[in-house]
Formats: structure tokens, sequence, C-alpha cells
């Protein structure tokens, strides 16, 4: 029996040993708890506990922190896309309403200072007011027709306001365009009328056009028939017309009572 309990005797292990598994577990731990991995197309806040939001940005790829001291926050830089409903009034007073797309990225460099000062909400904090205020500005200078006429320079006037406003939080403008532009029933009703109107007129215009070109036309067909008889007047002589008289005499005398042979005046034969 006593040789049964001596096979399984637990080993003795020393407070020693303990320690230096301990110390093995630690170091594992911390080289663990030291590393990070930044994403393509993310930086890294540092958030220290001791400090707050730190000036150094972790760039992509494997990063060192301080354990249980550092905390890392991935924040995206790549460009994003937002899309933003915005009512306003034209220089006319009629109601505009636009859906405004923009492309954007944060800069690389400040994400901290964005994360500091506004936080993760940048879009519902930052863009999408700016964007509201850029399109009632603008807007406000243009009437309703000239939206419509002038939509690119709308657009770029638009695009130039909203870069200055988001730069000051750090926010780069890529693309901005204006996907829709409605406006009240009562302006587009106008507007059908007007082109109704400018489409009659026109055809007017050609109806007017193409009846004094005929009139051109039939005045120049005259003219030149009158021309054309006025010339063969002049080409008709008293020499052409006996001409013409005596080629259609058939060569017989007149007949007349009498001996002699009656006297013809060549003359008269022209008249």
């Amino acid at each position: 029996m006593a040789n049964f309990n001596n096979e399984y005797e637990i080993p003795n292990i020393g407070p020693k040993k303990i320690v230096q598994v301990l110390l093995v577990l630690v170091v594992v731990v911390l080289a663990f708890k030291s590393y990070t991995t930044i994403k393509a197309g993310e930086r890294g806040i540092v958030f220290s506990r001791l400090g707050g939001v730190s000036e150094r940005i972790l760039d992509e790829g494997w990063q060192f922190k301080l354990p249980f001291v550092e905390d890392i926050i991935p924040i995206d830089v790549k460009i994003q896309k937002s899309e933003t409903a915005a009512s306003a009034s034209s220089r006319d007073l009629q109601v505009v309403r636009s859906v405004i797309a923009l492309n954007y990225h944060l800069d690389p460099a400040a994400v901290n200072s964005i994360y500091q000062d506004v936080g993760l909400a940048y879009e519902t904090r930052i863009i999408d007011p700016a964007v509201q205020e850029s399109v009632k500005a603008i807007t406000a200078q243009f009437t309703a027709e000239e939206l419509i006429t002038k939509r690119e320079q709308v657009s770029a006037e638009i695009k130039e306001m909203l870069t200055t406003r988001l730069s000051r939080n750090y926010i780069l403008v890529d693309e901005f365009s204006i996907t829709e532009l409605a406006f009240s029933e009562v302006f587009n009703n106008s507007i059908e009328a007007k082109q109704v109107a400018e489409q009659q007129a026109l055809k007017a215009r050609q109806d007017l056009e193409r009846i004094k070109i005929e009139a051109e036309q039939k005045l120049a067909v005259a003219s030149a028939e009158a021309e054309g008889q006025r010339l063969q007047r002049e080409t008709i002589t008293a020499e052409l017309i006996q001409l013409r008289a005596i080629e259609k005499w058939d060569g017989r005398l007149p007949q007349v009572s009498g001996g002699g042979v009656p006297f013809i005046d060549v003359n008269s034969l022209g008249k």
C-alpha cells in the first residue's frame, strides 16, 4: 500500500519555480499586449490612460504600444461618401429641395484632433450641417431658373464654400455633386407653360420666315418673267415683223378683176 502512494505522489514545486512560471506568463502577456495591427486605409489614435489623446498617430501595419496604458482607436481615412438632403430658398423665393452627394476623407495627419474635438460622429456633427449652410447660402444668390440653367456654376460655388468650411475640421473634399434638384409644383407648371409658349413663338417665327421666303421667291419669279417679256418686246423690230410676214406668205397673188397685176404694198404685210 505504501508503494502505491509513493508512485502517485505529487511532485513538490518550490516557490522559486512558481515565480519563474509567473514571470514567463507575464512576459508573454506583455509582449502580446505591446503590439497592435493598423489595417490598410486606417490610422491609429493613441489614447493614454495617463494623458488622454496622444499626438502620436500610428500608421498602417504592426505598431508598438504601451501595454495596459495605451489604447489604440482605429479611424478610417479612406474616401467615404455622404448624401445629405437640403432645403433652401432661391433669390426669387422659390423653395428648392436638393440631394447633395459628397466624397470626402479625413486628413490622416490630424485624425487625433478630429477625435479629440468631434469624435467619430463627424458626419452628423460637421458634414451635414456644413452642407445645409453652404447650399442655403449659394442657392439664395440665384433665381430658381438660374439654378437650372447655371447648375454647374452653382455646384462649383457650393463645393468651394463647403471645402473651406470642412477643412477647418480636417475633413477634405474629393468630389461634390447635386444628384437631385426639385422645385414646387407651381414653379414646375410655370416652367412648363413657359416652354410651351417659347415653342409656339419659335413655330410662329419659323412660319413667318417661311412665308417671307415664299413671297420673296414668288416676287423673284414674277420679276424674272417681267424682265423676260421686256427683253422680248425690245427684240421685236419692224424689220423682224416684215420678215415674219414674208415667211408666212404662200406666194400666190390676190385675185382681182381687170387685167393688170395688183400692186402689193410689202410694208402693209407687217401691219
